[in-house]
Order: structure tokens, then C-alpha cells, then sequence
């Protein structure tokens, strides 16, 4: 399997090398040259297999050319083999049509976890067979940091420095980042907002003074082979579900776009998905983007749901880049002016070839009101971003007798005043967290300037040997 960037001029990569690039030298997002299918046997064929072999599967024509399926196999295996819950991701009924798949059993209690352990075996792998030392720079709305420092830290192959917006996430998630003890970990608490962070994390890719000393890479969900660890689990559930012999929709709350857009490649590659809700809170650009073509910056509102406090969804290029019919100096023309004016219209054509996708703006009472029915309709406790996504997917127009699967994203004692305002009732963080609330935290607060971050890197990373 060969990678192409979204804009087009990039060289083209194998998934070892787009695994340790994570963004493209000419701004751009890696993609798979073409997607690759699987036919409906195939997919029949994965029901009564346990998450690793579907792994296995799917991620098989990904990896292709990098690992055999064995050495695959094996990084999956270490990857999924601490999670409190031997189905990985399970699934959970709340009534006839209403399901949730629990996505947050992994160490870090986030969804990120699933993708992440994968990466970290990945990046452990592929660096151990040459001498690169790679220097990663995240930003972090508050799931991705955790899940990528548990990860990472220890590992002498990688130096980690991942931003978050100050004040902008919740006591758990920044503990979850601030009380791991690493030699080769960074915490830096940014004035601003994750939309912030997010923007200096693509400058210094693009700062030839950065990658003239520092081999750069990234964790977010920028990089392919995330992507690719999210997309196993919509064929998971869906196959639980009757798949490939009836249809399954998904709603998903959404910041990034990068958990949709895992669904989408799904959608590409044989999987029977009758819808994707894209679910957003009152930050909703990607919902005015899919219903009216309206891709225009506002300001960040925080809100109860801070993984979704985003204004510029970097994975929404990848699905602009396959409606636009590949066409990458096309998309990077578009995606220059969007960077200049922080604004776009995504043409009509575009929008139509994005049939399989609705959307739903979920305000801070309707997603009180969907936590308050999953704890009084069925016992279920949830947190707030993934009551944004049952919300949407209780009202949507989808026919009865087609499933509804809302990605649970976060386990709910990571937003506990969340919860407890809306369910009358605080979820307990799991025993495994431990003292994880009287720890000594480490971060370092830094000005929302580029400057001050580059600079920051410079003094405490590695050099290229």
C-alpha cells in the first residue's frame, strides 16, 4: 500500500514512513492511494472472530508491504492487552433501536486509547529497526495528550510535547497528562484555545528552521495510522449487528472529524452504513459546513464537552480531497484561501457526493436531557460528548428497524460535574486510575505565540544525530 498526500505534491510514502512523517512536507494529509474493499463474504466472514483478528483484517491491506499479518498480529495483541474489557469495544443496548459501542476501556478511559496503543507499538517497531529519534508535537483537546503520553512515555526513541488549551479541560484529562512522570514527555499548557494549539502544531511542520534540527512527527489525528485503528471498530460493531446482511448507522460527536471520517473509509471499503450523524456541540462548523456549505470560522464557546470545543477540523481535508475527486492542487488552492480568510464555501456538487452523512447541532440542554434518558431509560451513565452523539441519534429520521450505534467516547468520571448537574448522580473514576486525583502534576504554561513554543522545543528536544 502506497500514500498520497491531499494537496498533492508530496512524495509518495509507504505506511511505515507515513506512520512516522504524520503530516505531509507539502501541508497535506496522507490518504491510501485508493481504498481497498472487501466483499460481502469477507465481511460475513469476521462475525464470531474477537478484536484482534478483526484488526488483523482489516488493517492487513493498510500495512501491506511494512508488516506481514504475523508481526501485525503481534503489535495489536501488546497494543489491546491492557484494556479492562476483554471485547475491547462493547456494546451496550439502551432500547430497541438505540445502541452505544463503549470506546473508552483502554487506559486513559477515551476512545483515543484504541488508536494510540496501536501507534505507540507502531512507532516502537518501526524506530527499533532504524536510528531516528523522533520528535513528536501534539495538541490536544483533552483526550488525545493522555492517551498519546501513556503510550509513549519511556521510550528513548521519541521526545513528546503536547499542548493544551489552559483551563479548557476538564481536572481528570489534564491529570491524565500532568502526572505521568517521563523523561521524554512535555506537558505545555497554552493561553488559548485548542484551535490555537492545533495551528502551531501545522506551523512548525512547515518551519524549515524546525525540520532542519528536529525529526518531527505527530499523534494527532493528522496521522494515517490512527485513522486506520478507528476504522476496525465500525466493523466490529457492525457485524455484531447483522452486517453485512442489513444496514447500521453510526452517530458520532465530533470535533477533529477524525473518528467520522474512520467511518466514511469504512463506508469505502464494503461496509453496508446506512448514515453517519455527525454529531457537534454549539461549536458547529462542520454541521453548517455538511448541511449549508458553510465552512467559516467562528469563535470557541467552552463548553460541557471540551473535545469538541473546535473550530478547524483538520480530517474534514481528507473527505474534501476524495469528494473533490482527488484532485490535490485543486484542494490545496482551497485549503490556502481557507487558512487565509478562515472561511469557505464547499461547493454544492461536493456536498451531494457526501450523501451518507447527516448532521445535528446539540445544544448544552438537549444533551442534558439525552444523558438524563440513558440514566433513567436504561441505568447507563455517559459523558457529555457522548450524550451530544446519542442526542443527535435519538433525533434523527432514521427508519426503525436499522440500528443506531452512538460512539461512546469517554468514560463519564472524566467529566463528573458534567454529570452529576445533568443525572443527579457522580460517576466514580475506576480503580484502576488509583491516586491519580492527589498526584503531583508537571506542565509548564506557556503564551499562545509560536515563537514561545518553538522555542520552547528547541531548548528541551533532541536534535537529528
Amino acid at each position: 500500500m502506497q500514500y498520497i498526500s491531499t494537496r498533492g505534491t508530496a512524495p509518495t510514502l509507504s505506511f511505515q514512513d507515513v506512520t512516522l512523517a504524520g503530516l505531509a512536507n507539502d501541508g497535506g494529509l496522507y490518504v491510501p492511494q485508493a481504498w481497498p474493499t472487501l466483499s460481502r463474504e469477507q465481511i460475513a466472514d469476521l462475525a464470531g472472530l474477537d478484536y484482534i483478528e478483526t484488526c488483523v483484517r482489516i488493517c492487513a491491506p493498510f500495512v501491506a508491504g511494512s508488516l506481514n499479518e504475523d508481526e501485525f498480529r503481534a503489535l495489536a495483541k501488546e497494543a489491546y492487552g491492557g484494556f479492562a474489557h476483554a471485547a475491547i469495544t462493547p456494546l451496550v443496548q439502551l432500547d430497541a433501536q438505540q445502541w452505544l459501542l463503549e470506546l473508552f476501556h483502554g487506559p486513559t478511559l477515551a476512545f483515543k486509547d484504541v488508536a494510540l496503543q496501536l501507534l505507540g507499538q507502531l512507532f516502537a517497531r518501526f524506530l527499533d529497526k532504524s536510528d531516528r529519534h523522533l520528535t513528536i508535537i501534539g495538541a490536544t483537546s483533552g483526550d488525545t495528550g493522555s492517551a498519546a503520553i501513556h503510550a509513549l512515555a519511556g521510550l528513548d526513541t521519541v521526545d513528546v510535547f503536547m499542548m493544551h488549551p489552559k483551563g479548557r479541560i476538564s481536572d481528570v484529562q489534564r491529570r491524565q497528562m500532568t502526572t505521568i512522570v517521563a523523561p521524554n514527555v512535555y506537558n505545555i499548557a497554552i493561553e488559548g484555545s485548542f484551535d490555537d494549539a492545533q495551528a502551531h502544531v501545522k506551523r512548525m511542520f512547515g518551519d524549515p528552521a524546525m525540520n532542519a534540527r528536529f525529526d518531527l512527527s505527530a499523534v494527532n489525528s493528522i496521522n494515517w495510522a490512527r485513522l486506520m485503528a478507528q476504522v476496525v471498530y465500525y466493523f466490529y460493531a457492525a457485524v455484531r449487528l447483522g452486517a453485512p446482511h442489513r444496514k447500521v448507522a453510526f452517530s458520532v460527536p465530533t470535533g477533529n472529524f477524525g473518528d467520522v471520517f474512520a467511518g466514511y473509509v469504512a463506508a469505502q471499503m464494503g461496509l453496508p452504513i446506512e448514515r453517519l450523524i455527525v454529531a457537534t456541540n454549539v461549536n458547529d462548523i462542520l454541521h453548517r459546513a455538511l448541511s449549508a456549505g458553510d465552512y467559516s470560522v467562528g469563535d470557541v464557546t467552552a463548553t460541557a464537552a471540551p473535545s469538541m470545543d473546535i473550530q478547524v477540523s483538520s480530517n474534514f481535508e481528507r473527505l474534501l480531497f476524495d469528494l473533490g475527486g482527488r484532485d490535490g492542487p485543486a484542494l490545496a488552492r482551497m485549503m490556502t484561501g481557507f487558512e487565509t480568510d478562515r472561511r469557505m464555501t464547499i461547493p454544492e456538487d461536493m456536498r451531494i457526493g457526501s450523501s451518507l452523512f447527516t448532521s445535528a447541532r446539540i445544544d448544552a440542554e438537549d444533551m442534558s436531557m439525552a444523558l438524563r434518558w440513558a440514566r433513567e431509560a436504561s441505568g447507563q451513565l455517559i459523558d457529555p460528548h457522548t450524550a451530544i452523539g446519542l442526542a443527535a441519534a435519538r433525533g434523527s429520521d432514521i427508519a426503525p428497524d436499522v440500528p443506531v450505534v452512538t460512539l461512546a467516547t469517554a468514560h463519564p468520571a472524566k467529566f463528573g460535574d458534567a454529570v452529576e448537574r445533568a443525572a443527579g448522580e457522580r460517576p466514580r473514576l475506576p480503580a484502576r486510575l488509583g491516586s491519580l486525583m492527589d498526584r503531583e502534576e508537571r506542565c509548564t504554561t506557556l503564551p499562545g505565540s509560536y515563537e514561545a513554543i518553538a522555542a520552547f522545543v528547541a531548548e528541551h528536544a533532541r536534535a537529528r544525530s
